[in-house]
């Protein structure tokens, strides 16, 4: 299994950036994913889970700025982020499963992509 983040950068608050991830190594069609993220000095925090149905979940801190999507034709995901905070600044990382107390990264949690939501 092969999760490959990218997209992030500095925007400032206010802003927006769609973040990308390419996905191998398994039948992405057939599976539930989501974007986590870790904030500095923080633990992981979930933030939005999509099913292969399409149902999509989001944590109550970015439910109506975040938009979680995904291209079973291009095995990836995508988080498209809205109305950022300084808040939000993290490291944004895909894993499996699709819920707050499901998802998992096969491997090691290196990887991901800095956001960093600044003026």
């Amino acid at each position: 299994v092969q999760l490959v983040e990218s997209g992030g950068g500095l925007v400032q608050p206010g802003g927006s950036l769609r973040l990308s991830c390419a996905a191998s190594g398994f039948t992405f069609s057939i599976s539930a994913l989501s974007w986590a993220r870790q904030a500095p000095g923080k633990g992981l925090e979930w933030v939005s889970g999509i099913y292969p149905d399409g149902s999509t979940y989001y944590s109550d801190s970015v439910k109506g700025r975040f938009t979680i999507s995904r291209d079973n034709g291009k095995n990836t995901i995508y988080l498209q982020m809205s109305s950022l905070k300084p808040e939000d600044t993290a490291v944004y990382h895909c894993a499996m499963g699709g819920g707050s107390g499901s998802y998992y990264r096969p491997g090691s949690w290196a990887q991901g992509t800095q956001v960093t939501v600044s003026s």
